[in-house]
């Protein structure tokens, strides 16, 4: 299944001839055909306009916060990903705003009057936008730290009790009373070794001659695996520096453990403790990321129509007699729906667009400074001889 796209396409309204804007709607949902795309209306408000000064460093600001929007949507979405080990149809249910589809949405959309007020200058509603994305990127950040951190705990303390003889915890398998205390005794020290089996016989062989002052026949038997053998061997302490070195170039690993009552039944509590704290921190993030992402999704639309209203007035000049349209398509369609949209419009670039011999519209590129200095300077690349931006939701 194609992947949706979305146009949001500004026109003067003398494309059609009665100057009218549902006439120049319908002008435009006959250019796109439902071949193409399913257009609907898209309605903005009248913003408070400043100066030209102001629209131009508007539009560039608008043009990065967009961006932002954008990369922050995505985040969102990757944790949602991510929390449901991408089971898309568990995704798709989480990722509503004001618990309907995005397409339904967008298809529908209303500027929200009641929190971003549209008599405000059109720099206060841009402040509002960047403060509030900033706070949706900053709660989804420190929510899933302290989710992963949760995670990482979990899986430490479950790899302990799971791997091998060489990473597991011993409190389940050591007994240790069976075993000299660290501070038992002012001289000696009893180290817990565990050894590859391939080299059980060597070590076997070698362990008393591996440095002075090794307990002869200290050595004992723990317990076995089928890759390693866990023995517990007593040094002298002013040696065990030494004799723990050697071990490790030997290839047998020193595994430190501490003498505790109990300890089986702390791990088990611990272990219980963890894994509570990780369902609990994974339903949290998953509702943050829900409500973020409903939120992020409503604050780039938003911006989206800010932009739209700001290069229209760039682009069409005062009085403002517009037509905006969203276009729905996807990934096979769009190339073709923006081609009839070239085709028919590229009379509004003036001298930025010519015809071919085939009267297909060209960029006229000596004369596309000109026309892009009224917009802020975009980049010729993108550059459209009306007002369109085509962008994805994920």
């Amino acid at each position: 299944m194609s992947k949706p796209s979305f146009f949001l396409v500004s026109l003067p309204t003398s494309i059609s001839p009665s100057n009218d804007k549902d006439e120049a709607l319908t002008a435009l949902r006959s250019v796109i055909t439902t071949d193409n795309g399913d257009t609907s209306p898209f309605t903005l408000p009248s913003f408070k306009i400043g100066t030209l000064d102001a629209l131009v460093q508007q539009a560039d600001d608008l043009g990065k916060l967009s961006g932002g929007c954008e990369a922050v949507v995505g985040k969102v979405a990757d944790s949602l990903r991510g929390l449901l080990e991408g089971d898309e149809d568990k995704i798709a249910q989480q990722k509503t705003v004001n618990d309907r589809p995005v397409e339904q949405y967008l298809s529908s959309f209303q500027w929200n009057k009641v929190k971003y007020r549209a008599e405000k200058p059109i720099s206060e509603l841009i402040d509002m936008l960047q403060k509030e994305i900033a706070s949706i990127d900053s709660d989804i950040k420190s929510k899933f730290n302290q989710y992963n951190a949760t995670k990482t705990s979990l899986a430490t303390s479950q790899r302990s009790r799971t791997g091998n003889l060489s990473q597991r915890s011993l409190s389940s398998i050591v007994n240790p009373r069976a075993l000299l205390a660290p501070d038992a005794s002012e001289y000696m020290q009893q180290h817990i070794l565990a050894v590859p089996n391939t080299l059980v016989k060597e070590y076997l062989k070698s362990y008393e001659t591996l440095c002075p002052m090794v307990v002869p026949r200290s050595s004992q038997e723990l317990a076995r695996d089928d890759e390693f053998t866990l023995f517990a061997v007593t040094v002298f302490k002013k040696h065990s520096v030494e004799f723990i070195h050697k071990c490790r170039e030997k290839r047998w690993i020193p595994r430190e453990w501490k003498f505790t009552e109990g300890g089986k039944e702390a791990e088990d509590k611990e272990l219980e403790k963890l894994e509570k704290e990780e369902r609990k921190v994974w339903g949290e993030a998953l509702r943050l990321s829900r409500t973020g992402y409903a939120d992020a999704v409503m604050a780039w639309v938003h911006v989206l129509a800010l932009r739209v209203f700001v290069e229209t007035v760039l682009r069409y000049g005062l009085p403002l007699s517009f037509v905006c349209g969203l276009v729905k398509t996807d990934s096979k369609r769009s190339k073709k729906a923006k081609s009839n949209l070239d085709a028919a419009y590229s009379h509004l670039g003036g001298n930025a667009f010519g015809k071919d011999k085939k009267g297909r519209p060209t960029k006229d590129d000596s004369a596309m400074s000109t026309e892009m200095s009224a917009i802020g300077g975009a980049n010729a690349e993108q550059y459209t001889a009306y007002v369109f931006y085509e962008f994805e939701i994920v």
